[in-house]
């Protein structure tokens, strides 16, 4: 069976070097050695498992990449890199005729959407790539559309902690917020408490050290307006291999849409975790 090629962007930043470390190691795919990174990152070069990586910084890209086409006609873009550079480094896939997985979180969604529709190649956009965490929001945006205002009175708080170096407010967490609004629970997402100290991690959340430079713990807590009812949903997720898995899954879902879609999956269309879950469910 032929390998997928896949462009890991975000080396190397934590996430891109996980998913890049496995994609070396599985025989489905060949890693495209090349990644776009930030401006800040002073290697030119990052070896990952015998296997060098061109670090391509925003004032080079468009200069390689045609080279890198021709080098490698056809591959799959995985995107973890920053929240500050989603709309521009979306701009740049659509350009240049890239299709993409987005698993960055952060910039202007509605732009990023716009970016695509726009364009001539799908891409597939989520927040969140774990699929067992994406099966909880579709169950919590099932129960905010077939009941709306159940919670309506209890009064809401979210917890989300993530690792130090993670800049923005976890995307998972402010789509769960507009679950729970529909619910009949007003909150802002800047009410998200947002913790980022690994001081307060080990000690008050117990999370476990190994993991304080990889997690993700959220919790949902709904209470009655008179004390007596609470509940409380929570995923806490430690390290980052549920990501690989989701992420890959979605780097396998949008090469088949490509592979064998019709021409209106192939072309400027946004895909997300969902779909990759209702498609596995399937086969």
């Amino acid at each position: 069976m032929e390998k997928l090629e896949l462009m890991i962007n975000g080396i190397p930043g934590n996430l891109a070097m996980t998913i890049a470390t496995h994609v070396v190691n599985d025989d489905r795919f060949t890693l495209v050695p090349f990644s776009l990174t930030g401006p800040e990152i002073e290697a030119d070069t990052h070896t990952i498992d015998g296997v060098e990586v061109r670090l391509v910084k925003p004032q080079e890209r468009d200069a390689l990449i045609k080279e890198i086409l021709e080098a490698h006609p056809r591959f799959i873009t995985i995107d973890y890199t920053h929240p500050m550079a989603v709309n521009a480094n979306a701009e740049f896939y659509v350009d240049n005729g890239l299709p993409f997985v987005m698993g960055t979180t952060g910039g202007d969604r509605d732009k990023l959407s716009d970016t695509v529709s726009k364009g001539k190649i799908p891409a597939l956009i989520a927040p969140n790539m774990a699929k067992q965490i994406v099966g909880f929001q579709a169950m919590m945006e099932y129960a905010a559309t077939t009941f709306p205002d159940l919670f309506k009175d209890y009064s809401l708080t979210v917890e989300e902690s993530h690792q130090q170096a993670k800049a923005d407010t976890s995307g998972t967490a402010k789509a769960m917020v507009g679950y729970y609004n529909r619910l009949g629970t007003p909150f802002s997402e800047d009410e998200i408490e947002r913790v980022r100290d690994p001081e307060i991690q080990k000690n008050l959340w117990k999370i476990p050290e190994e993991h304080l430079s990889g997690h993700a713990w959220h919790t949902y807590t709904l209470t009655s307006k008179d004390g007596s009812a609470c509940f409380q949903f929570k995923h806490n997720i430690n390290g980052r291999k549920i990501y690989i898995d989701g992420t890959l899954d979605g780097a396998l879902f949008l090469n088949d849409r490509l592979m064998h879609g019709t021409p209106e999956e192939t072309s400027a269309r946004v895909y997300t975790m969902i779909d990759v879950l209702k498609l596995s469910t399937q086969s």
